[in-house]
């Protein structure tokens, strides 16, 4: 099907991200959150990262004002969902809250309408099972930032039909990415790969092998990895790792148990930028968090 509206569900950092892509990419696009603030936050975020842009030389100010133009927002799921040709949740990771958004989408959106969701490790499968249109469904993982990062992986379930793979492979395009494909699998492929690491990262530093400094330098630089796994993990927040790691260790065996420097670091509530503190500190964070 032809996609000229997008509805992103959940307003936080990556549903911003998304919906900045979408309305770049030229699609009408409808933002929506429960809450007020985090869609006036979300819709700030989208403005400055339209200035860096242009900053960057990346894209003009008509450009800019265009996209802004095609922005609305939405404050329940309902309402976001009734006119997108594709919807896609961006909520935290938590498969009954998943659920929920898919079964409401079912109920309203309109027939035909594709429901992706942008988790990096759930069943698209059990995600559709709950729905009359399973073969609508579908995942679309992002990566953050969204406007930066150029990978978006496309996660097929067991039921999702051909002509939505190739909607939504069009659709990442248009909005500026490169697309792989994949069959559903636990972690599906990078984030599979990428808890494997990083886990055992956590295994080293625990170890005292290294410090997490040096850690991040021998990959970066030995490796070539643009970002060390401790860099990482505290950009994605250890409390989402640790939920990906515990769902591969159910999902995949003990290869990924999660290594008990991470719990121990989420339970003193050590969760990365958001925090201001995670595997390294963030001065600038936790001063904002007080504020």
């Amino acid at each position: 099907m032809e996609i000229k509206t997008v509805a992103i569900i959940g307003a936080g950092t990556m549903g911003r991200g998304i919906a900045y892509c979408s309305a770049l990419a030229g699609y009408r696009t409808i933002l929506e959150d429960v809450s007020p603030s985090m869609q006036e936050q979300g819709i700030e975020y989208i403005r400055r990262a339209f200035d860096e842009g242009i900053a960057r030389g990346k894209i003009t100010e008509e450009q800019k004002q265009q996209s802004l133009a095609r922005i609305t927002t939405a404050g329940s799921v309902q309402d976001a969902c009734r006119e997108a040709d594709l919807v896609i949740e961006a909520v935290p990771e938590e498969m009954e809250l998943k659920l929920e958004i898919f079964t409401i989408l079912d109920k309203f959106a309109k027939p035909g309408s594709i429901f992706a969701s942008n988790t990096s490790s759930l069943s698209i499968t059990e995600m559709a099972a709950i729905t009359f249109r399973a073969e609508n469904c579908i995942g679309m993982h992002f990566f953050n930032p969204v406007q930066k990062m150029k990978l978006l992986e496309i996660v097929r379930g067991l039921e999702t039909s051909e002509a939505t793979v190739n909607s939504c492979v069009e659709a990442g395009r248009r909005m500026g990415k490169e697309v792989v494909v994949v069959r559903e699998s636990p972690g599906f492929v990078t984030s599979r790969i990428n808890a494997m690491i990083g886990n055992e990262a956590f295994y080293m530093l625990q170890e005292g092998i290294a410090s997490a400094a040096d850690i991040d330098k021998a990959l970066k630089l030995g490796l070539n990895h643009p970002m060390g796994p401790f860099e990482l993990v505290d950009l994605v927040g250890l409390d989402v790792r640790l939920s990906i790691l515990q769902h591969l260790h159910r999902t995949l065996g003990d290869k990924y148990r999660p290594c008990p420097l991470i719990e121990q670091y989420v339970k003193a509530g050590r969760l990365g930028r958001k925090s201001g503190r995670g595997v390294f500190e963030y001065k600038d964070a936790a001063a904002k968090q007080k504020a």
